[in-house]
């Protein structure tokens, strides 16, 4: 009797399986492959000596989340400075520059102490026993 039951819902799940098509489509992701190019816009003016600078932070303390970062650019040349502080309490300052004659440049300095949080839990959580 039990392998007529293991019969029974092998048959059925077989059934159940070629009664729907593999892969299934669905209506939006077709929705998605029919969108529309729009090619109307102007073309932005070729600037042959790009200039910038920007500069962010952010601090919370909360998180721990503490980084910030500056960089301009002139012409070929970009330089800039990004620091962040580790898990370990210490920050991680990299000054980096780039341009078409000494490539990509970065120094790494690691500055201030490690303090790894002291934990409130036992060295041991459970009982040893010799």
């Amino acid at each position: 009797m039990c392998n007529v039951h293991i019969a029974v819902m092998f048959l059925s799940i077989c059934t159940l399986t070629a009664a729907y098509p593999y892969p299934v489509q669905y209506q939006q992701y077709q929705d998605l492959q029919n969108y529309e190019v729009y090619d109307n816009h102007e073309q932005e003016p070729y600037d042959d000596h790009p200039k910038y600078a920007f500069s962010y932070g952010v601090k919370d303390t909360h998180t721990g989340d503490i980084k910030h970062q500056t960089e301009e650019r002139d012409g070929g040349v970009v330089k800039g400075q990004y620091s962040l502080v580790e898990p370990d309490g210490s920050t991680r300052t990299v000054d980096y520059s780039a341009d078409d004659h000494s490539g990509f440049n970065a120094v790494v300095t690691k500055s201030g102490h490690n303090a790894h949080p002291v934990s409130s839990y036992p060295s041991h959580p459970f009982p040893y026993h010799h």
